[in-house]
């Protein structure tokens, strides 16, 4: 069962997260950030949810909590009017900037989230293609990264496994490709996306294909672990609990 406040959370730090990650790493969204004609700071406010900036230039994007520094922003009335927005594409209410937010959501925005969207729930067709296929794996892990710590913080059953994790930062990655760090502290999740220099837990895939059967549910992660292609290290009830935490993220993704 999903939990609508946690999906927001999912949809915001998660989801639309990943377009920080999608501008530095995707040629068509750059090619999309280089027709801006000035720099775009849009916040999305959801009531009783998540409020983030997303700030938009020529070089790329940055997410940060708040308000603070956005020249225009969208306000939803509930989480479940937010998660329309990433469901059914219906936006919230002009709040700030109204001429500017209009014209940005009805062109680099939708552009830059229907790639995402390409990239995150890709066609057979378009996995045959081994840059797309790289591409795509990259950006979902980094997606999972932030669902982790949003459900963390949000979801009632993964917030009693947070409950049980001890403080400290866990190193989760691909080999070769990316890695990012999990930082617990009196319970909550933070999701940062940078190589761990103090891990507590390391939790790494031995390569691409293999976080691609992770995500796709097709590879076993017992198994993997039983042949060693997943390297696990550290303080194993902490990694248990992140674990179950996500499992909870598949559902939510799913």
């Amino acid at each position: 069962m999903k939990d609508a406040r946690a999906m927001a959370y999912v949809n915001m730090y998660g989801v639309l997260g990943t377009l920080e990650d999608l501008c530095a790493l995707d040629g068509k969204a750059k090619e999309i950030l280089a027709g801006l004609k000035k720099p775009v700071s849009l916040c999305l406010e959801v009531k009783g949810g998540p409020c983030c900036t997303f700030h938009f230039t020529r070089e790329g994007c940055r997410m940060t909590e708040g308000s603070e520094g956005c020249t225009c922003k969208m306000r939803f009335a509930s989480p479940e009017k937010f998660n329309d927005l990433i469901d059914h594409s219906k936006p919230g209410l002009p709040a700030k900037g109204v001429v500017q937010l209009l014209s940005f959501l009805m062109g680099p925005f939708t552009r830059l989230t229907d790639r995402l969207t390409e990239l995150l729930r890709p066609s057979k067709e378009a996995l045959r293609d081994r840059a797309f296929f790289e591409e795509s794996t990259i950006l979902t892990m980094y997606t999972v990264a932030g669902a982790i710590s949003a459900l963390a913080n949000t979801d009632p059953i993964a917030r009693l496994s947070a409950s049980y994790t001890v403080d400290g930062d866990l190193s989760l990655g691909i080999k070769d490709a990316v890695k990012l760090t999990i930082r617990v502290q009196d319970h909550h999740f933070t999701t940062i996306k940078q190589p761990c220099e103090k891990p507590r837990v390391i939790m790494e895939f031995a390569d691409i294909d293999l976080a691609h059967g992770l995500f796709a549910g097709t590879a076993s992660t017992l198994d993997e672990m039983c042949r060693g292609t997943i390297y696990l290290s550290g303080m194993i009830s902490m990694a248990d609990n992140v674990n179950r935490i996500l499992d909870r993220v598949s559902l939510y993704l799913a």
